[in-house]
């Protein structure tokens, strides 16, 4: 059989790296800051210039990348004061039913204040991440993180979250122990690799069929009613099921 290819591709250093890579992607559920640092390693990547000219392919993506400017950070209290139904209102009060920190994300700085185009992407995609959740419809835990994720990796490519995905697949395939049709608890289902595929599966179609995201200015639209956005961005969101955030009950009565 023809591997010799991969000899040129397993290097000691290319090992290394990926072993460091994958060590950052296996820590983000445990520590958020994994995965920005895990974003920022990758700033000077080919993927990376993979999804720079994925991105800049969108006029208004470009314009934005060459205009720098930043996303947040979010005023929790401003946001709740806006009217029910629209984003900004159901943004703020899933995260504050959830008990999360609506700014998580880095600083600029931690992205070299926005210096290069990579940089730049970096940032917004983490800054605009969670406003993502809202707009899908994907839970903000571990259940839905796959969703949401792929929905950026069929959209441009974004390196940290291609290898996130890929990183989770394999990591439920060392863990998986028992088929999907017999789990009987969503726990048990969220370790299978069929959930796995179903979520990038439903993510990377949310993706392709909606308009592109990277360019909305979220801090244009927070009082546009959640559901006429959806509806312009071309976004039908999943209501239902463990990887749904509409499926907590604490957010639908605080919504309500």
């Amino acid at each position: 059989m023809g591997f010799r290819y991969l000899n040129r591709i397993a290097t000691p250093e290319h090992i290394q790296e990926f072993l460091e890579l994958a060590d950052l992607a296996a820590g983000g559920g445990a520590d958020a800051g994994n995965v920005f640092e895990l974003s920022r390693r990758l700033s000077d990547s080919r993927p990376m210039r993979l999804c720079e000219r994925r991105l800049k392919q969108d006029p208004a993506s470009a314009a934005l990348i060459a205009a720098r400017r930043p996303l947040g950070p979010h005023d929790l209290d401003r946001l709740l004061t806006m009217p029910k139904g629209s984003l900004g209102h159901t943004y703020a009060t899933v995260m504050q039913t959830l008990g999360y920190d609506i700014n998580f994300f880095p600083e600029p700085s931690f992205y070299n204040d926005l210096a290069s185009d990579a940089d730049y992407i970096n940032h917004r995609v983490y800054a605009s991440h969670d406003i993502h959740h809202i707009i899908s419809g994907f839970s903000l835990d571990n259940f839905g993180e796959t969703g949401v994720i792929s929905i950026s990796i069929a959209q441009f490519s974004f390196p940290a979250f291609v290898f996130l995905d890929l990183i989770g697949m394999l990591l439920n395939w060392f863990a998986n122990e028992i088929p999907e049709d017999e789990a009987e608890t969503d726990q048990q289902r969220l370790h299978t690799l069929g959930y796995v595929y179903q979520l990038v599966s439903k993510g990377m179609a949310m993706g392709f069929h909606a308009k592109p995201l990277f360019p909305v200015l979220w801090e244009e639209r927070m009082e546009q009613n959640l559901d006429e956005l959806r509806q312009e961005l071309g976004i039908v969101p999943v209501l239902e099921g463990p990887y749904s955030w509409t499926s907590n009950p604490a957010i639908m009565a605080a919504l309500t």
